[in-house]
Order: structure tokens, then sequence, then C-alpha cells
């Protein structure tokens, strides 16, 4: 299941926000937000895959520097779904839990409200709020273990 988040932004819109900061909208920061968006859930070496696809130029340390720009401007967000690289995608209102397959790497997404009792648990009795967006679960995905309960 995907977000309802809209997966295109215009390029006035992220023009605007740029300018708001004293930046300019240069094409490979269009193109890097593109492409998280278009790819869902992506690492910075993925999104660097498919800039290149379009600009062979550009560097992974601009992808780096460019994500962590655009998650400033709250255009995206990472959460860390291994041991390696985080994973970036769109930000929006709706927070969701990741779902990650240990087997084929998929990366499915739900929504938090199965965690709202426990995250309104914690802040009751803890004190400590739950950040949903960052929550994934491990197991294996419908298709790799067959159905099963594991």
């Amino acid at each position: 299941m995907r977000p309802n988040y809209d997966r295109r932004v215009s390029e006035s819109s992220l023009a605007e926000l740029l300018r708001a900061r004293g930046l300019r909208l240069t094409a490979q920061r269009q193109l890097i937000l593109q492409a998280v968006l278009d790819l869902g859930h992506a690492t910075p070496e993925q999104v660097h895959t498919a800039v290149r696809e379009v600009a062979a130029g550009v560097n992974i340390t601009t992808i780096y520097r460019t994500l962590e720009l655009l998650e400033r401007l709250g255009l995206v967000t990472h959460t860390h779904l291994s041991h390696g690289s985080p994973t970036y995608h769109a930000a929006g209102e709706d927070q969701h839990v990741h779902l990650v397959c240990r087997e084929c790497g998929a990366i499915d997404e739900m929504e938090p409200e199965l965690l709202r009792p426990l995250a309104d648990r914690l802040a009751r009795e803890q004190g400590f709020r739950v950040d949903i967006g960052h929550v994934s679960f491990f197991g294996l995905c419908g298709r790799c273990g067959n159905g099963e309960q594991q």
C-alpha cells in the first residue's frame, strides 16, 4: 500500500521553497527530488543510479548534500531500513510503518493506526513519544513466506 501524498512537486513550488532559504533551483536538485518521488523508497545510491540515467555528471556527494537539503525543506524524510544507508521517501502528513522483507528486500507500507494503541500507551505510561515514521518491521513478505505465518 502506498501513502496518499503527492509524488510530484512542481518546479515552481520547489523554486519558491529554495528562494525562501536564499537558494536557487538547479537541475540537479530537481532531478534528485524527482528520483526520490518516483522511486518511492530509495537509498542515496539508488537515487544516484536513477539520476545518472539523466545526468551522468552528478556525483554521490551531490546526492547526499541535496537529500539533506530536501529533508531540511520538509520535502523528503529518511528512515533506516537496514544496516546500510538511510532510505529516503517523500515527506507527507501521513506517517506510515515500513514492512521490510528480509528475503527479497521489498518495502511495503501500512497505516500507523495499528501502532496507535502502543504509541498512546508508551506516551501515557513512559512519557515516550514514538516517531511512527521511523518504525520498521522486518520479516518475510507474503510472496517470500508463501503466505505462512512466521
